[in-house]
């Protein structure tokens, strides 16, 4: 491959980097050549349409986008072919509108039962009952709106085919993607710069669902690199880590520096950007591929300087009307609902015995407000006036309690606290002022969950398990703080969706 040479300017004593401006390597004098080698453009061309792509902020796997595509023209085909052939038309058009529609309310039922999550484990029985439920929600939608237009509809045996030839289709496809594509193919090749702990960190992601989107290829030990926390045997020594990553189809470099004052090859690093490799801060890599902001890993600055963090007007208003379409028409649903379970608590614990439960929580900007809950607990479950979290197996938990906690009944009160503007239905969920004190001084970033409204659901209920303690605060707080920095529209109806999930299989309930 041809090598081209750039003459760096004597008078430029500092490279720009970005994470800002650093000194160049002393060790070189003032005039020397950086010489790097140009990506081929089928390299560059096709090296982002690996690993993760950022889709209104959040990142997406790429797998997991063309398997959305897939499965899409797969249910409009299905659709349109048995359309075609039970109203006798000559030809099959894929371009029905109703097909559309279909095959589009197939993919968000899909989400919604979590087959494009990620951190998804469940084995293939489970993901096909999943399909299956699916496929049978988009069945009894269709055919009810069929009612309401008045509109010709197939039989129930039709429709039972359909759904029978649909859900096995989908399976077929879901247990070839299993086996020759799920964390397989699509993924970047990444070099991490640095042996110490924060490469360790890197090398610490070891589950499927952290490393689906990567491929690590090697450890880099620099001059300021003074201890190895790594696995030895993934070390490399290089003289020039832009020839080998070229060489090796390597998509990024990740800087994981413990100490970056020194010995950071700054003319090593330009030669990778100027060649095409992308250069990245663990940080960002955590973010993308953990969707996590790394507590211990955050220095000075870098909330400020990384994008996201962002709130503006149009934004809130946005957010703010979805809030309240959403639950007025969450509370006219679950009307009946509520009723059978207020009218449960008072067979259980008598008619005198209060229905809601209320409790001070803290909201945006840290303003106090009252929740509003089904009482799920007896009456005195906290006579002696000492807060306590919820333990697994909580003996003050009544039967009806323990019923409407497993399918977040209890949480449905909180519409009202949603059109109060008290809380929103997507964000951190709002902690008890008791709790908020002792959390801030355990970590100093706990603040920054207040900078927006609370919700009903968030970030952290689909990623992380009911969280019962301190430790599992902190734990959520990397999810709530993703959430934050990377907020919208698309993400807030992704959570949402992917919420009915959550409530139907029981997750995360206490």
């Amino acid at each position: 491959m041809t090598q081209t040479k750039v003459q760096l300017r004597k008078k430029m004593p500092y490279i720009r980097h970005n994470d800002g401006v650093f000194p160049a390597d002393n060790s070189h004098p003032e005039d020397q050549h950086l010489t790097f080698k140009p990506a081929s453009n089928k390299f560059s061309r096709h090296r982002s349409l690996r690993g993760k792509v950022r889709i209104a902020g959040h990142f997406v796997h790429v797998e997991y986008v063309w398997l959305a595509v897939v499965e899409w023209l797969l249910s409009i085909a299905i659709y349109s072919s048995m359309d075609s052939l039970l109203n006798n038309a000559p030809a099959v058009s894929f371009l029905s509108v109703k097909g559309a529609v279909f095959s589009t309310m197939v993919v968000l039922s899909l989400t919604a039962m979590g087959l494009y999550n990620a951190r998804q484990r469940n084995g293939l029985l489970d993901v096909f009952i999943h399909i299956l439920i699916a496929v049978v929600l988009c069945a009894v939608t269709m055919l009810t709106l069929n009612k309401v237009l008045a509109e010709a509809s197939w039989s129930y045996i039709n429709i039972a085919i359909g759904v029978s030839v649909l859900a096995s289709s989908l399976m077929i496809v879901r247990t070839l993607f299993e086996r020759f594509v799920d964390g397989q193919v699509l993924r970047r090749n990444v070099l991490v710069l640095g042996t110490g702990k924060r490469a360790k960190r890197i090398e610490q992601l070891r589950r499927k669902a952290d490393r689906r989107g990567f491929k690590l290829m090697g450890f880099l030990p620099t001059k300021s690199c003074q201890h190895c926390y790594v696995n030895p045997d993934k070390l490399l020594k290089l003289n020039s880590i832009c020839e080998y990553a070229l060489d090796h189809q390597v998509d990024e470099v990740v800087i994981a520096l413990d100490d970056r004052r020194q010995g950071l090859p700054v003319n090593d690093l330009l030669d990778c950007r100027m060649s095409g490799i992308d250069v990245t801060d663990d940080l960002d890599f955590f973010e993308r591929e953990a969707s996590v902001i790394q507590l211990d890993l955050i220095q000075s600055g870098w909330l400020i300087r990384s994008g996201g963090f962002t709130n503006n007007f149009l934004s809130y208003f946005l957010k703010r009307m979805v809030d309240i379409v959403v639950a007025v028409v969450l509370g006219i649903l679950f009307l009946p609902v509520m009723v059978l379970t207020a009218l449960a608590i008072m067979i259980e614990c008598g008619r005198k015995a209060p229905v809601f439960y209320t409790q001070v929580r803290v909201g945006r900007g840290g303003s106090e407000f009252t929740i509003y809950k089904f009482r799920s607990m007896c009456q005195d479950a906290e006579a002696d006036g000492v807060a306590k979290w919820a333990l697994n197996g909580d003996q003050r938990i009544t039967r009806v309690g323990r019923f409407i906690r497993k399918y977040r009944i209890d949480e449905i009160p909180q519409i009202w606290n949603v059109l109060a503007g008290d809380m929103s239905l997507v964000g951190p969920r709002p902690e008890r002022k008791e709790f908020v004190s002792s959390l801030c001084q355990l970590n100093e970033f706990y603040a920054d969950r207040h900078r927006m409204a609370p919700g009903l659901t968030g970030w952290a209920q689909l990623c992380y398990p009911y969280g019962a303690s301190e430790k599992d605060a902190i734990e959520k707080l990397k999810y709530d703080l993703y959430y934050i920095k990377n907020h919208g529209i698309l993400l807030d109806l992704y959570i949402l969706i992917q919420t009915v999930e959550i409530v139907l299989f029981k997750k995360g309930s206490r």
